[in-house]
């Protein structure tokens, strides 16, 4: 257990659990660090049906809302009166909300908090078309009251800083998502690619802007090319484009070469990446971070191609040329040859981002965390 002072934490999340999405995945590997420190964790949701996450509580009802190129869920206006009699019940040290957030919940949180209660926030996107950023300056004219009200706000990179300052009118220290580094590090490949074929891996949901489409045309080019290794493509994931995508590879005459998984669960995810020896994320936009990329490069085994996008490219800045433009599949059929033929190229890139990913694995970012935290609190009381 960690020596600094154990405190009653609330992590606030609008949407629900029910989903791996990104910050789902942020709040649960915080959340659990910071308990396995000995701090008393809360989850404070809008609508989970989730019954193996302790100190899980739905503090409304959701509806189902399409944003920034996700399905998520959004709260329906929660009462004043619940939240109060909520957080005077529990007395939190910490809130820490993660932003945006609605003004039906997370924001009359916010508002229902007492004096003594640090809020800190950790602003998680970055937008994939005009409108998101419309909407969003809109929505940071609405919660300007609640705004007021943090202690600090940190974003998870770069590109959500920029896009913090821009809709909300905050100013943001980076604090980056997190990984749980040995859980894919030390994770095993499975015995069925374990053969003389180069593995291509994509790892994602099968929407338009995660770009599966792009690697398929990519991969159609490159099975025209006699003089390369035999490969294989392999993608993870669901979606609403799976039947486009699986009729476009019968069309392409590549059927052969590539094998949907369906869906995957947190258990294997690790096996996949340490199955590949090429990821591609081909995103063209609306990330703000990347933690599929540290997840893919923390197996230490594969070489990992992303799209250019800011989210992607705030994780690969020290490598850029590991990026490629996401809307030019000739591009990207390009990189992939030169990385199929080149093996002492893969290793190389494989061992920079195992090397890379260890500084955002959960125990760094945590007690970076734990800092703030206590920062927060000390400047809260001492008011």
């Amino acid at each position: 257990m960690n020596s600094t002072k154990s405190f009653k934490i609330g992590l606030v999340l609008d949407d629900g659990l029910d989903k791996p999405d990104g910050v789902q995945q942020y709040i649960l590997g915080v959340g659990e660090w910071l308990r396995n420190q000995g701090h008393d964790v809360h989850y404070l949701v809008g609508e989970s049906k989730r019954t193996d996450i302790t100190g899980l509580h739905s503090m409304s009802r959701n509806i189902m809302v399409r944003f920034n190129g996700n399905q998520l869920t959004m709260p329906l206006p929660t009462s004043r009166r619940k939240l109060r009699k909520f957080l005077d019940a529990e007395q939190f040290d910490v809130l820490h909300i993660q932003v945006p957030y609605s003004p039906f919940m997370g924001h009359r949180l916010i508002q229902a908090a007492g004096p003594r209660t640090a809020v800190v926030g950790t602003f998680h996107i970055a937008p994939n078309t005009g409108i998101v950023t419309l909407g969003t300056k809109a929505l940071g004219i609405w919660l300007k009251s609640s705004l007021k009200r943090f202690d600090d706000m940190m974003s998870v990179s770069p590109a959500a800083l920029n896009f913090a300052r821009a809709t909300f009118k905050v100013e943001s220290t980076i604090s980056p998502n997190v990984i749980e580094y040995p859980r894919f590090h030390t994770a095993k490949p499975f015995e069925k690619y374990a053969d003389d074929t180069l593995t291509i891996l994509f790892l994602g949901r099968l929407v338009s802007r995660k770009g599966c489409h792009l690697l398929l045309e990519a991969v159609a080019q490159l099975a025209k090319q006699a003089d390369l290794p035999k490969f294989r493509l392999v993608i993870c994931g669901k979606g609403h484009l799976e039947a486009k995508l699986r009729e476009y590879a019968m069309q392409q005459g590549i059927e052969d070469r590539v094998e949907f998984t369906g869906f995957v669960t947190e258990e294997d995810k690790p096996r996949y990446y340490a199955s590949a020896d090429i990821s591609v994320f081909p995103s063209s936009g609306g990330e703000s971070f990347g933690i599929v990329l540290l997840e893919a490069m923390a197996s230490g085994r594969a070489a990992v191609l992303a799209g250019d996008n800011p989210g992607y490219r705030s994780v690969l800045h020290q490598n850029p040329e590991l990026l490629f433009d996401p809307q030019n599949a000739d591009a990207l059929a390009k990189k992939l040859a030169i990385y199929l033929r080149d093996e002492a190229l893969r290793k190389q890139m494989a061992d920079w981002g195992e090397d890379y990913t260890k500084g955002f694995d959960v125990d760094v970012v945590g007690r970076q965390l734990q800092d703030i935290y206590s920062k927060a609190l000390r400047k809260r009381r001492d008011q």
